[in-house]
């Protein structure tokens, strides 16, 4: 059974939302570039006492870089599986959901979360694409088939 966000009601999928501009998700990655910075050390606070405090090196290395990765993932999947919002998203009014309305899947999570890797690495170009892009979307939200939409506080 899907999960119901707030961006859905029983008269449609996102009735009232509009496309959310570059200025608000922008506003909102930095909440969760927060949020997520602090998961990772978390993350690599678990790990100490098999380090010993020391640096990981060697094959090791990779294994945390690919561990760091996937609590990344884990921190937006579970948002955006459980009411199309990360808490930067929650604060800025603004949800992800796929671009039929429906909400996410987690092989629609896994699709954005890889597609935005590529999308934000170089200088954020495919983040920009948003501005001059009709519907408004990013590159991500194009190569997943989501959207990221905006609902003003009275919807």
């Amino acid at each position: 059974m899907p999960v119901m966000n707030d961006s859905q009601d029983s008269t449609g999928p996102t009735a009232s939302a509009s496309p959310a501009g570059l200025l608000r998700r922008l506003a909102a990655m930095t909440y969760d570039v927060l949020l997520v910075v602090a998961v990772w050390m978390i993350g690599t606070a678990a790990l100490l006492p098999l380090t010993g405090g020391e640096t990981i090196e060697g094959v090791w290395r990779l294994l945390f870089q690919l561990y760091v990765l996937a609590l990344t993932f884990a921190f937006f999947a579970l948002f955006w599986l459980h009411g199309g919002q990360t808490l930067g998203m929650k604060a800025w009014r603004i949800y992800v959901e796929r671009a039929d309305g429906g909400a996410m899947t987690l092989k629609d999570a896994a699709l954005r979360f890889l597609a935005a890797i590529p999308s934000l690495l170089p200088a954020g170009v495919g983040l920009l694409w948003c501005v001059v892009d009709r519907q408004h979307q990013a590159m991500h939200d194009r190569l997943s088939r989501t959207r990221v939409v905006h609902r003003p506080r009275d919807a």
